[in-house]
């Protein structure tokens, strides 16, 4: 039975061998991005805009969960 659960993780086979350089690149950033949102206290998450549970539930997600765009 197929699983209704998708993914955003990219095919790395799919992207050429330069374009894989900055694929993982920007996968770092993103973990750091992610990393640092996990740090803010409250008062910095207020003045941003984000809740405390929305920046725990976005610094917790895999790294391979990426915007769909990064993938075109």
């Amino acid at each position: 039975m197929m699983s209704a659960h998708t993914t955003n993780a990219p095919v790395l086979g799919a992207l050429r061998p330069e374009g894989m350089f900055t694929h993982f690149m920007h996968m770092f950033a993103l973990y750091r991005q992610r990393r640092d949102l996990a740090r803010l206290d409250d008062r910095a998450l207020r003045d941003i805009g984000v809740s405390r549970y929305e920046a725990e539930v976005e610094s917790t997600r895999p790294i391979w969960d990426v915007p769909h765009h990064w993938m075109d």
